[in-house]
């Protein structure tokens, strides 16, 4: 384990503004708005501002504020920001991120949930944070080999909380961060107090009967759910069947990257027009840079092909997932892909907490940071 700068050489972001000076544009293609894709015009301006105006350094000193670490973990080389608490009763809590996401999406609740005294809250609500980026994303190296599924990473992560000196734990995560942190709770029951996820899936079972009982809200939801995998996943499958091939674009051309990303957050965050109306533009810039100036494309995506099996599991009907015997706390934004409760709860029959709120998608921290906060002190206090 040895401290970590963040220091990108001034070269990489002159190339980068180069290559996004040079892009060579498609055509507009037929006027749909974004449901052909990224818009031609957004992204021109986009890229534009990313070129000219937006400011990494300044990011890159807000990152370097907190303490940051690499360790070698099972052969995985894994960046983590560990950030501790003045309190002396805070407890220990990991947040896993996923994708496109980045450690950038906790940035801003980093200073609420580990020192909430000096943000307006109880002190008693402390938490020390450690905040590792996914093997193959961000300043995390690759994984060494194949085999590197939501299992074995919560198994690496297990291992640095142990490192740390933590015997318990909270986990908290959405995206893939979500089956991390349940992952973590299977695999080490004892020493993970409780999981707070803002993402579970749950589909039904395929009796009739159970479907003859769900609300029209609820019913609303499973049909979102199918429009997801019907025709918002190209991008999962894309990845999690020829990852290495789609990659090649994304690596070599930013403007390919950004909109590769820039997409996601258009179809998952509470947005009308544009993702900026529920994320800033820097901060999904520097969302981003994380994949950019990493080289990380590739990598980041071949998760997504060592975790066909619970995709396949999770929208296959009649499948249960496996018990988690450590409380669940679910934070559900409504337009986000929201649970079933009844179903949720038939999956997971330790869900002792559930909060759902009306504004938000599904980068929860960034979108919501106040209410997210809130929820995982609330989930916490029911574990003291």
């Amino acid at each position: 384990m040895r401290p970590f700068h963040i220091d990108i050489p001034e070269e990489d972001l002159d190339d980068l503004r180069h290559r996004l000076e040079r892009t060579r544009w498609p055509d507009a293609g037929p006027d749909a708005g974004w449901d052909r894709g990224v818009p031609l015009g957004y992204l021109r301006d986009l890229a534009e501002y990313w070129r000219t105006e937006y400011d990494w350094r300044a990011v890159e000193a807000r990152l370097n504020q907190h303490p940051q670490f690499r360790a070698d973990i099972d052969g995985a080389d894994i960046h983590f920001l560990h950030v501790t608490s003045p309190e002396p009763g805070a407890r220990p809590l990991i947040l896993t991120h996923g994708w496109p996401g980045s450690i950038v999406e906790f940035l801003d609740v980093i200073g609420p949930l580990s020192d909430p005294r000096q943000h307006g809250g109880d002190p008693a609500d402390a938490f020390h944070l450690v905040i590792p980026s996914l093997p193959g994303h961000g300043f995390s190296g690759p994984p060494p080999g194949p085999g590197w599924d939501y299992r074995r990473i919560a198994k690496a992560w297990d291992a640095l909380m142990r490192d740390l000196g933590y015997d318990t734990y909270l986990t908290q995560g959405g995206d893939h961060g979500a089956f991390i942190s349940l992952e973590l709770a299977r695999l080490a029951p004892g020493r993970v107090l409780g999981a707070h996820v803002n993402m579970l899936l749950t589909v039904p079972s395929g009796d009739p009967g159970e479907l003859a009982e769900l609300s029209p809200q609820d019913l609303a939801r499973l049909e979102k759910m199918a429009r997801f995998d019907q025709e918002l996943s190209g991008y999962m499958k894309l990845q999690a069947t020829r990852p290495q091939t789609v990659s090649y674009g994304l690596t070599d051309s930013p403007v390919g990257q950004l909109a590769w990303i820039v997409e996601k957050f258009m179809e998952w965050t509470d947005s009308d027009k544009a993702p900026e109306d529920a994320v800033a533009r820097d901060v999904l810039l520097t969302n981003v840079m994380f994949y950019w100036l990493t080289a990380t494309a590739a990598s980041s995506a071949h998760m997504f092909y060592e975790a066909r099996p619970y995709m396949r599991d999770v929208f296959t009907p009649g499948v249960r997932p496996e018990p988690v015997p450590a409380p669940v706390g679910v934070l559900v934004l409504k337009p986000d892909f929201a649970p079933v409760r009844a179903l949720a709860e038939r999956d997971y029959p330790s869900i002792a907490h559930w909060t759902e709120i009306e504004h938000g998608g599904h980068f929860a921290s960034l979108e919501q940071p106040e209410a997210f906060v809130a929820d995982i002190r609330k989930f916490a206090r029911t574990l003291r």
